[in-house]
């Protein structure tokens, strides 16, 4: 299975809360939930929290313990997260990447500052026309699986990778966001010499503010463009 620039498979017929605990690699799956990925701080099957204040630590990786593992992924390959139980909540899904210092260890490395660069979007689909809250809209709401791919001309080296589902359905004024959020840990190989940026933090990358981050009732948004900076097409 390859996944395109960004692609989202599978429907869910769950509903509630959701976390994104396994990664896919070369298509399949992890075999358990919080193998590459680091657990967060609420993971039981019917209280999966999310992270609303944009100026909060959680905002990078939500986590509630160091990591465990890393997986191998080439660069230029498919990557992607399982969503359990779904993305039950309309909004765009956008992936961050973060090159660990050689002198670090991945299992336990903060990614404060600005590190962090967008590798993938599964943003708004625009017809010109009012926007909706439905699926037509927003490709990446009610599917199991999403992903992009790793730019082919990452360096190679060990890498946290960041998926955040942005909930949009409460966000009428600032600080209504949701944000769902997992990091897993990758190993690159056979990459490049391209230099990724730019650079956001987490937090600071997003104000509450932020027009991406507010879904007003009324009138109907006709354009949307999806918080952060432009994804590194490397």
């Amino acid at each position: 299975m390859r996944f395109p620039v960004c692609v989202i498979l599978l429907a869910a017929t769950a509903h509630g809360h959701y976390k994104f605990p396994r990664l896919i690699i070369e298509g399949q799956p992890e075999s358990a939930d919080w193998v590459s990925v680091r657990k967060t701080k609420i993971s039981n099957a019917r209280d999966n929290g999310a992270v609303s204040d944009v100026n909060s630590s959680d905002m990078r990786c939500f986590q509630g313990s160091a990591g465990k593992a890393t997986a191998i992924i080439a660069a230029g390959d498919p990557l992607g997260f399982v969503a359990s139980s779904g993305i039950m909540h309309f909004g765009p899904c956008q992936f961050y990447m973060a090159r660990v210092p050689d002198d670090a260890d991945i299992n336990t490395w903060e990614a404060a500052g600005n590190v962090w660069f967008k590798a993938g979007s599964i943003s708004a689909v625009q017809t010109g026309g009012p926007l909706s809250g439905n699926e037509a809209t927003w490709p990446a709401y009610h599917k199991t699986k999403v992903g992009f791919t790793v730019p082919k001309h990452l360096p190679s080296g060990k890498y946290l990778v960041r998926v955040e589902s942005i909930a949009l359905h409460l966000a009428q004024n600032p600080g209504g966001a949701q944000f769902y959020i997992s990091c897993g840990q990758v190993n690159v190989t056979s990459g490049g010499n391209g230099i990724p940026g730019p650079l956001v933090a987490f937090p600071g990358a997003y104000k509450s503010s932020d027009p991406g981050l507010l879904w007003p009732n009324s009138p109907p948004r006709t354009s949307y463009t999806a918080p952060g900076p432009a994804v590194w097409e490397g």
